[in-house]
């Protein structure tokens, strides 16, 4: 899905590990959100390499994490997330996305993700450039990145 004329809704986040983030906040940055499960294949497969390797990479990108929990919701709190986070070794800020007492997450209904790992691209001015379910490739992203910092 992409979007570019749509502001990306605020992510509705109940803690965060690491630096509280806002897209409010980061406007006039291009900002990456991979949106993970700590149990998902995909996302430890993919999504979250491909999300450090943004960080490492792209230092004009901010790149965030959004552990949106929609399954298995009793083993995958907060204590847990810090583990693994550790483990990992993710070095950007990761959201959690707030649980409404719904099966899904609120911010993963807000931008109607299909599932994890799901990426998503804000623009400088805060838009909505990119929304993709599953594995991205990573020449793809690295030449809709560079588009987006070419902007200006």
């Amino acid at each position: 899905m992409t979007s570019p004329a749509s502001l990306a809704p605020e992510l509705e986040v109940s803690e965060w590990i690491g630096t509280p983030q806002s897209l409010a906040d980061l406007r006039g940055e291009v900002v990456l959100v991979e949106t993970f499960q700590m149990l998902c294949p995909g996302c430890i497969s993919h999504g979250l390499p491909m999300a450090k390797r943004v960080y490492e990479t792209f230092r004009d990108v901010r790149v965030l994490g959004l552990h949106t929990v929609f399954e298995h919701h009793e083993v995958m709190g907060p204590a847990a997330l810090r583990v693994f986070l550790s483990e990992y070794r993710i070095p950007f800020p990761v959201g959690v996305d707030r649980n409404d007492g719904e099966v899904v997450p609120v911010t993963m209904r807000t931008y109607g993700l299909q599932g994890t790992p799901s990426t998503l691209l804000i623009d400088r001015a805060g838009r909505l450039r990119l929304s993709a379910f599953g594995a991205v490739d990573d020449l793809l992203l690295g030449a809709r990145l560079g588009m987006l910092l070419a902007e200006g």
